[in-house]
């Protein structure tokens, strides 16, 4: 074999192949495939020229370029910022689209609820005697409902009530996997407490007081609510009808991307804390700290049915992109 000759007919890919080592941080999608492709070539090049044993010095570098390139591919990831991008951008979106119905119809169902209790308490005398004595009722509309936004510091205030609607987010998805029925009564219990609150503060002419301190962070946390239970919800009912699926498989293509919108909504609720705990008591013009509230609010449903519906019929489904195709069976 002419060394020199064959040296210099695959030195362009020798080339290449470094140039791309060097800017392995910045490669694309086909650049990364590029450098694959010239490192399987590039190292049966190495076994010709170790083979022939006649260019020690050549048989050295090419071993260091290849070495380079195995690391290169091997240690290849995807930057976090890009991970978290596309989280955000495409993932955590897209998922909350597709299951609009679910949680829209939660949102119905627990709003018509939560109506439905306030319209009892406001016309029947016996139900509000039924909550509380009317010193305790007196106190809650006097003091106690709006007191509860201000009694703490902002911050601290806003971290506490971020925690705890985490808390009943996530309760609300994962007790999906029990068939579904827990998410109705966590969405139960939230709504009869919004309702019974509602009907009181109305029934003592405070409405306009309820409205202007609920509002501000209420349409987006309860939004947040919402969503999780339209997950959790959705779970439950594939356990139910998997469809022409295998039962845990279903609940796998399920659950994987219910965990996205956990983590999604953790930044959902952190935006409706800081809401909660920093405007709700703390801005005094009742028409400034609804609009913060309804500004809020819009501009998450605009993310959810602009980004959150390309991404969808992109095709992305939230679901783990490097799952294994097929579970391993014995025999």
């Amino acid at each position: 074999m002419e060394l020199d000759v064959f040296a210099e007919k695959h030195r362009p890919d020798w080339d290449r192949l470094e140039h791309l080592v060097r800017r392995r941080r910045k490669l694309s999608g086909p650049e990364v495939d590029e450098l694959v492709e010239l490192y399987q070539k590039v190292s049966t090049h190495l076994s010709v020229v170790r083979s022939s044993g006649e260019d020690p010095a050549l048989v050295g570098w090419l071993s260091g370029l290849v070495a380079r390139a195995r690391a290169a591919i091997t240690g290849a990831h995807t930057p976090a910022w890009r991970d978290f991008t596309r989280f955000f951008t495409h993932t955590f979106p897209a998922v909350v689209y597709r299951l609009r119905w679910w949680w829209i119809g939660a949102t119905a169902g627990s709003l018509a609820f939560a109506t439905a209790l306030a319209v009892w308490v406001i016309n029947d005398p016996q139900v509000m005697a039924s909550i509380a004595a009317p010193e305790q009722i007196r106190l809650l509309v006097e003091h106690e409902f709006a007191n509860y936004y201000v009694e703490n510091p902002g911050a601290s205030f806003a971290a506490q009530v971020w925690t705890n609607n985490a808390w009943v987010a996530a309760q609300a998805i994962v007790f999906g996997a029990f068939l579904g029925l827990p998410v109705i009564y966590v969405l139960a219990l939230n709504s009869a407490n919004l309702g019974l609150s509602a009907g009181i503060m109305i029934a003592h002419g405070k409405g306009d007081v309820f409205f202007g301190l609920i509002l501000p962070h209420g349409l987006l946390e309860l939004t947040a609510v919402f969503v999780a239970a339209g997950v959790g919800l959705k779970l439950g009912w594939t356990i139910i009808a998997p469809g022409h699926r295998p039962r845990l498989r279903a609940l796998g293509e399920e659950a994987r991307p219910a965990i996205a919108v956990a983590l999604g909504l953790i930044l959902v609720l952190f935006i409706s804390g800081l809401i909660e705990g920093l405007v709700t008591g703390w801005v005094h013009t009742t028409w400034l700290r609804i609009g913060i509230g309804v500004v809020a609010e819009v501009l998450f449903l605009a993310y959810i049915f602009t980004l959150g519906r390309k991404a969808y019929l992109e095709g992305e489904t939230g679901d783990i992109e490097e799952r294994p195709a097929v579970l391993p069976v014995s025999g």
